[in-house]
């Protein structure tokens, strides 16, 4: 039994504050954006606490100052004004199958405040409802409204790809936005969240006063766990993690960071850990995969259809300007914006000189994530089939039986249907190379949920670094060449260079595909010094 409550199944902030749950104090933070900014908009992916932070809004605004008894605001805060607050949470909508139906939900919610605050409701559109309630409370309470908008975007993603629906959700929403800029006198504080960044002139009108803080340095860790804060505060849980498992701390620390950290959301921000994971990690003792079980975007998976299965992981380790990957989404002609915008990507460094950013995929839970549900749309295979090759290859490697998972990869890939990849990307050499380093890029980067796998990137690393506690393998995979040219290119580029003063057995591997064989044909494995192992050759 843990000794610790982590709030596993609510984002309420009343609710854990008066139960009593874990709860990383961001209030400082909270109370920073509520004194500097009126209209203020924050990006961040699903499960991240955006919705956490909305209700903490809701109840610093409504003065529950019990609520924050111990918390960084109380030291902050001296008056504590309570203000009416307006809380829309859209994801309401994101389930409406038309137009009307949505309507009417957004009418249902404007109605709600309009019955608490004693507004009469008047039969006209949205917009003008918004419009005449903030007027009303404003004239019969004398105080400014803050109004909270969660979600913003969820409506649209479904109809990401539907261009008729799309636009009457923009129109509909639009009229209701506007109203946000038209009656500025009536509001003390806007808030809006949400996961994409969608036109800005389309979506929110005349709303240009709306400031980004999704890519500020100091707002990085408002959402989310900072590794100061799980190094500090959360080290007790970490500690009792290590010991459920029979670990050491230090281990523990490395489980979680290998697998929840890795996100950071501006050149120079705070290293964050998926919230929603890391705590559910805590709270059942294991490093199970939690991001796609919350909840796969269905709009992602419809994105990366559009483009050539062989693209569809091309963007882990991408060099891009800024405007490249926060571009709206609906505009955009690669799958890159949205990959980045749903925390499948995300930064790895920015060089301020160049305006440059690598974008990468944060973590093994969300590779491993994204890979289990790529695998059955590229590859036409089952997920169970997944789960042998990982098996399969995981014992022989950890035998130090590098060509037995090799032959395991091979068996597999025998099997994969022909129709997969088109008779046009085919007959094109660079298209049947991406398609083979895909393929590669998968099975490794499925592995790397047992061991420590590396696949390779534009920053030039090997194509696949394995290591255990006792080896280090660095293979290197050329289609339509020589295994003995690709173990040249490991030694003339020095990709073993980084691990010779490990300790561990280095070993390096060489393997061809043949693209009229659709398979491996041949591999050799070497010593560090050069000497053969192994190698093995098959028919063509």
């Amino acid at each position: 039994m843990s000794k610790f409550k982590y709030p596993v199944d609510t984002d309420q902030f009343q609710i854990i504050r008066e139960q009593g749950l874990l709860y990383v104090d961001k209030t400082d933070l909270m109370f920073d954006l509520a004194n500097r900014y009126r209209y203020v908009f924050l990006a961040r992916p699903r499960r991240f606490g955006k919705s956490l932070l909305c209700n903490t809004f809701k109840a610093y605004f409504q003065g529950q100052k019990e609520l924050f008894n111990g918390l960084k605001v109380m030291k902050l805060e001296k008056e504590w004004t309570k203000f009416p607050v307006l809380h829309f949470d859209m994801s309401e909508l994101k389930n409406c199958t038309n137009i009307q139906s949505m309507s009417n939900i957004l009418s249902d919610m404007i109605a709600r405040y309009e019955e608490q605050f004693g507004a009469v409701k008047m039969i006209e559109e949205e917009g003008a409802r918004f419009r005449r309630l903030l007027e009303h409370i404003y004239s019969s309470m004398g105080k400014q409204v803050v109004v909270l908008i969660d979600e913003y975007d969820a409506p649209m993603m479904r109809y990401l790809y539907d261009e008729k629906m799309r636009e009457s959700v923009r129109s509909l929403l639009r009229g209701f936005y506007q109203i946000i800029k038209s009656g500025a006198a009536y509001l003390r504080f806007v808030f809006i969240t949400g996961v994409t960044k969608f036109s800005q002139l389309s979506i929110f009108s005349e709303l240009n006063n709306l400031y980004q803080i999704s890519l500020l340095d100091g707002y990085s860790g408002i959402c989310g766990i900072t590794q100061n804060e799980l190094n500090t505060v959360l080290r007790p849980c970490v500690e009792e993690f290590a010991e459920a498992l029979g670990i050491s701390t230090s281990k523990a620390y490395a489980l979680l960071k290998k697998n929840y950290d890795g996100y950071h959301f501006s050149p120079k921000g705070q290293d964050v850990y998926a919230p929603f994971s890391l705590l559910r990690a805590l709270n059942d003792k294991t490093t199970n995969h939690y991001w796609f079980e919350s909840g796969t975007s269905t709009a992602l998976l419809e994105h990366l259809k559009r483009y050539p299965i062989t693209r569809a992981l091309d963007y882990d380790g991408v060099e891009v300007c800024e405007n490249e990957f926060s571009i709206p989404c609906e505009s955009a002609d690669t799958p890159m914006p949205l990959l980045y915008q749903s925390g499948y990507l995300t930064i790895a460094s920015y060089d301020p000189l160049l305006k440059l950013y690598v974008l990468k995929i944060p973590n093994n839970e969300v590779r491993k994530g994204l890979i289990d549900c790529l695998m059955p749309i590229i590859l036409k295979r089952t997920v169970a089939d997944n789960n042998g090759l990982v098996t399969a290859m995981a014992k022989a490697i950890f035998s130090r039986d590098l060509g037995k998972a090799l032959t395991a990869l091979r068996s597999y890939i025998a099997k994969i249907p022909y129709d997969i990849i088109t008779k046009e990307e085919w007959e094109c050499n660079e298209s049947r190379e991406a398609f083979y380093k895909l393929l590669i890029y998968m099975a490794f980067s499925m592995l790397n949920s047992i061991v420590d796998t590396e696949v390779k990137s534009v920053l030039g690393r090997a194509d696949v670094v394995i290591q255990t506690n006792a080896d280090i393998f660095v293979l290197e995979l050329k289609v339509d060449d020589t295994a003995e040219y690709a173990l040249q290119q490991i030694d003339s580029k020095g990709y073993t260079i980084p691990y010779e003063a490990d300790g561990r057995k280095l070993t390096k591997c060489g393997i061809c595909i043949s693209s009229s064989a659709r398979n491996i044909t041949h591999w050799r494995t070497t010593d560090a010094d050069g000497n053969v192992v192994d190698e093995q050759k098959f028919n063509s």
